[in-house]
C-alpha cells in the first residue's frame, strides 16, 4: 500500500482531516495508551511523518482530536431554548442525535474513552459540561439552584451515554431511541422543574 508524501497546500486540510478521523476513531478504540502515531498513520494511509507534520505529537494530535465540533456546541445551546415542558425530551434526543452522527460521535467517544486517563482532556471535558451542556442553562430560581439542575441533567446524559455508546452494556445499549426517550426523559424533567429538596 503506497503512502502518500506530504502534498502542496491545498492537499493540508484533507490530508489532516483523514489523520483525525483515524485518530478518532483509534482513541475511541483503544484509548490514549493503546493509540499509537504508526496506528492512526496506518489507518489514514499517510506516512507517520505526516502526522508529526500536521500534529507535532501524540499529545497535540489527541487534544486536536478531542475538539468539540462547533456544530454540536450549536446544538447543545439550540437544545436548551426548548420550552421547559419539552426539555427533557430534547436534551434525550440531542444526546441520541449527536452520537448517531458520524462527525460528533467519533469526537464524543474519545473524549469519554481518553478523559479517565489523560488530564489534559480531562480537563476539556470538564470546560465542555461547565459552559456547554450546564453553562447555558437557564433554570433555577438562582445561581446555585440553577447549576445543581444542569449539573445533574448533565450527569444523567453522561452516564446514559456511557451505557449506551462507550460500554455498550444491554438492554440500554438496543433500546430503540424512541423507548428511550421515553424512559429518560421525565427523569430529567423532574430535575428541571420539580421540588429537589
Amino acid at each position: 500500500m503506497s503512502k502518500i508524501p506530504p502534498g502542496p497546500r491545498d492537499e493540508r486540510g484533507v490530508l489532516s482531516s483523514r489523520i483525525l478521523v483515524a485518530a478518532r476513531g483509534a482513541f475511541a478504540d483503544t484509548g490514549y495508551a493503546g493509540t499509537t502515531i504508526r496506528a492512526v498513520a496506518r489507518a489514514a494511509d499517510v506516512d507517520p511523518a505526516l502526522v508529526y507534520h500536521y500534529f507535532g505529537s501524540k499529545e497535540a494530535l489527541l487534544d486536536a482530536a478531542t475538539d468539540p465540533p462547533q456544530r454540536w456546541l450549536q446544538n447543545v445551546a439550540r437544545a436548551w431554548t426548548t420550552p421547559v415542558p419539552q426539555l427533557g425530551a430534547a436534551l434525550v434526543r440531542l444526546m441520541l442525535d449527536a452520537w448517531a452522527d458520524e462527525e460528533i460521535g467519533p469526537v464524543l467517544r474519545a473524549i469519554l474513552q481518553t478523559a479517565a486517563h489523560e488530564a489534559a482532556t480531562r480537563e476539556k471535558l470538564r470546560l465542555v459540561v461547565e459552559r456547554s451542556l450546564m453553562g447555558v442553562s437557564q433554570l433555577g430560581v438562582d445561581e446555585r439552584d440553577r447549576m445543581l439542575r444542569s449539573g445533574l441533567i448533565s450527569s444523567q446524559i453522561m452516564g446514559l451515554a456511557m451505557m449506551r455508546y462507550v460500554w455498550r452494556i444491554e438492554p440500554v445499549a438496543s433500546m430503540d431511541d424512541d423507548e428511550l426517550v421515553a424512559a429518560v426523559a421525565p427523569n430529567l424533567q423532574r430535575y428541571i422543574s420539580d421540588d429537589l429538596g
